[in-house]
């Protein structure tokens, strides 16, 4: 008794927290978007001034990562990281857009920008799952709960078994 207890509330747990997936995704997608509008308009700035100079954004990017001040290195090599983190975050949205509900998360899951998902991680509010992704992934974190705890309660009698049946010949020799 006391063990399906046990296991009920480790598959609820587990319910629990994987329900918190999709939740979690949309709150990374609503920073994904955020931080590609701060970019683009970063990129966008240099792009213009690029161009008042009679200069393509690659071409500034290399005048100033070839510049004798080594401030202006700094500021050309940050400004290749900023347009290539753009296009990255960009493609990352497309594919997020571009998938249902359930490839969604796996999209994210195999595309997440770190710094977006620290961020993400440190603003995290759980909220109640009543989308249809949010129910399967809740499902899904259920049926992994049941199938853990089963087979840890399977292993744990397997060993007691082992014990019972160790001590029982003990105590034939012994007699």
């Amino acid at each position: 008794m006391f063990g399906r207890v046990i296991v009920l509330l480790i598959a609820i747990a587990s319910g629990t927290v994987t329900s918190q997936v999709p939740e979690f995704a949309q709150q990374y997608r609503q920073r994904l978007g955020g931080a590609i509008d701060a970019l683009a308009e970063v990129v966008a700035d240099f792009r213009r001034d690029a161009e008042a100079e009679n200069l393509t954004p690659e071409s500034a990017i290399a005048r100033l990562k070839l510049s004798d001040d080594a401030f202006a290195r700094r500021r050309g090599v940050s400004m290749e990281r900023a347009s290539d983190r753009l296009e990255s975050l960009i493609d990352q949205m497309k594919a997020m857009q571009n998938a249902g509900p359930i490839q969604r998360i796996a999209v994210f899951a195999r595309h997440a920008d770190g710094e977006l998902m620290r961020r993400t991680a440190a603003d995290f509010e759980p909220g109640v799952p009543v989308t249809g992704e949010g129910a399967i992934s809740a499902g899904l974190g259920v049926l992994a709960g049941l199938i853990v705890s089963w087979m840890t309660m399977a292993g744990g009698r397997r060993v007691r078994k082992r014990i019972r049946r160790k001590r029982a010949g003990d105590h034939a020799r012994d007699a």
